[in-house]
């Protein structure tokens, strides 16, 4: 079965890089005709389930290792633990695997982490349409006159050196994605590489040398867009020092002294401004005579076109409580009724929750950033009004409903007219799924009119309506008009009298 990073390969190497099928069969070891599987189908995931999954014993304590190896790596080395007195600890922790592996990874490790002579910094030089660096860093500002901490995604092209920085509440997988999507779009196009920090968004686990196990949504955004990550070694900032140098420039000249802003779509919108600014304002460091967005404009050609844009939520799954609600991040939002005690999945974006179930939503939200909120949509609870009416009276999601101002009306009016006022409004408002809350509105305006108000009445006019198959709702009077107007005539008369006296003879 094929993975998402072979299918990433596949789309890099034909797509982008412009190889033969036949040569990337040879590259990837594949048959030419599974290349031609992925590429026709224009696919990013294959779905397979796996029934038995496979773990080296040692990979559930390599965050156990590499931790005591960090420790050691600051001692003087008589004082460092040896390969197998790290054995001893991982066995009395449950580890139950030969001295072999961890000896090998103890050995690779230290490696990879040896200490140099001296620090040495390497200028590094990047061809246009190249690679992109991302990464985050945290600000105060004034939002609505209250002190707010937001996280600030930053992605900057490593050759024009052209940036974008966008503000959040969360440092979140769905505002990764967001922050992606609203770059590329700003930049008009896409670089060939994106060189990240090890954040936990986007590598789930730190593998030897440069191998990662990147996110699979994260690894679904980067084939979609055809570019390629690059995870940092730990602890080596240099290896994106251009996206480290911006943080500093966007804290220095933009959030000093404390901005103040109403909402994040303000503080996003001047962020945009400052960036375009400060890159037609400022010197290229390479480019003699040149400014960022001089370097910026002659890049744009070099940059990957931009495919249709990518779904970027992250999803997780939920039970729906008996009040039908589920809940996310401290704050609930209700769900179809029917669906109670069911299990769904969250689709989460930067500004809006999507709950399905079976590939159908069956909630639409937007996202709440506080506290213990609730989010009613009243029509949720529809099935359970046809069951319960009386809770019409006093349910917390029918406070403040927001419905068309003539259903109001006949609200008001059954109210004061009769006792069972909740079960005949249920049974009108139980009208919308069938006839669109257009058709019942004007159903309501029409028995408004006609100083009729009942649910009889507007389900009536609600049949008529769909009855005839027409547009608008029919009057009364007009349906009952005569379309033809019948002539007097005697002789028709006469006639059936011969009728009569025939047939009595």
């Amino acid at each position: 079965m094929l993975v998402v990073e072979t299918i990433r390969k596949i789309r890099l190497y034909v797509k982008r890089d412009g190889k033969s099928i036949r040569q990337t069969a040879r590259d990837l070891n594949l048959s030419r005709n599974t290349i031609r599987k992925v590429l026709r189908s224009d696919q990013t995931l294959f779905e397979y389930k796996r029934q038995v999954q496979h773990r080296p014993k040692l990979g559930g304590f390599i965050d156990i290792l590499n931790k005591r190896l960090e420790e050691d790596h600051k001692l003087p080395r008589r004082r460092r633990r040896t390969g197998q007195r790290l054995y001893q600890e991982l066995q009395r922790e449950g580890y139950d695997g030969g001295y072999d592996s961890v000896r090998r990874y103890i050995q690779r490790w230290r490696k990879e982490h040896s200490e140099t002579t001296g620090h040495v910094f390497i200028p590094l030089s990047f061809d246009p349409g190249e690679a992109f660096q991302f990464d985050w860093s945290h600000e105060w500002v004034l939002m609505a006159g209250m002190p707010v901490k937001v996280k600030v995604a930053h992605l900057r092209l490593c050759y024009s050196r052209m940036f974008l920085s966008v503000a959040y509440p969360r440092e979140t997988q769905e505002m990764v994605f967001d922050a992606h999507l609203r770059a590329f779009e700003f930049f008009g196009g896409i670089c060939r590489r994106g060189i990240y920090d090890n954040l936990k968004t986007v590598v789930n686990k730190v593998l030897s040398g440069k191998e990662r196990n990147f996110n699979n949504r994260f690894s679904l955004l980067s084939s979609h867009y055809l570019f390629e990550p690059l995870a940092c070694t730990p602890g080596a900032g240099w290896e994106k020092g251009q996206i480290e140098s911006q943080v500093n420039t966007v804290r220095r000249n933009f959030f000093t002294p404390q901005v103040s802003v109403g909402d994040f779509t303000e503080l996003n919108a001047r962020l945009k401004t400052f960036c375009i600014g400060w890159a037609k304002t400022h010197r290229h460091p390479e480019i003699v005579g040149g400014t960022v967005f001089e370097a910026f404009e002659a890049e744009k050609p070099y940059l990957l076109s931009l495919p249709p844009l990518f779904d970027g939520y992250a999803e997780k799954p939920s039970r729906v409580s008996p009040s039908s609600l589920i809940s996310f991040d401290r704050n609930r939002y209700s769900v179809d009724c029917r669906y109670v005690g069911q299990t769904v999945q969250l689709r989460v974006y930067a500004d809006r929750i999507v709950i399905v179930k079976d590939g159908r939503v069956i909630g639409n939200h937007k996202r709440e950033f506080g506290r213990d909120k609730t989010v009613f949509d009243p029509w949720h609870y529809l099935a359970a009004l046809e069951i319960k009416p009386g809770s019409l009276r006093n349910g917390a999601p029918f406070k403040e409903w927001d419905l068309p101002e003539s259903i109001q009306q006949i609200h008001e009016r059954l109210k004061q007219r009769y006792s069972d006022w909740d079960r005949q409004f249920v049974g009108i408002l139980t009208a919308v799924p069938l006839y669109g809350l257009e058709a019942v509105e004007g159903a309501c305006r029409q028995a408004l009119t006609e100083r009729s108000v009942s649910k009889e009445v507007v389900l009536n006019l609600l049949h008529r309506h769909r009855d005839h198959g027409t547009g608008v709702l029919l009057d009364p009077c007009a349906c009952l008009m005569l379309r033809n107007e019948p002539i007097a005539d005697c002789r028709r008369y006469d006639h059936l009298l011969r009728e009569v006296y025939h047939a009595a003879q």
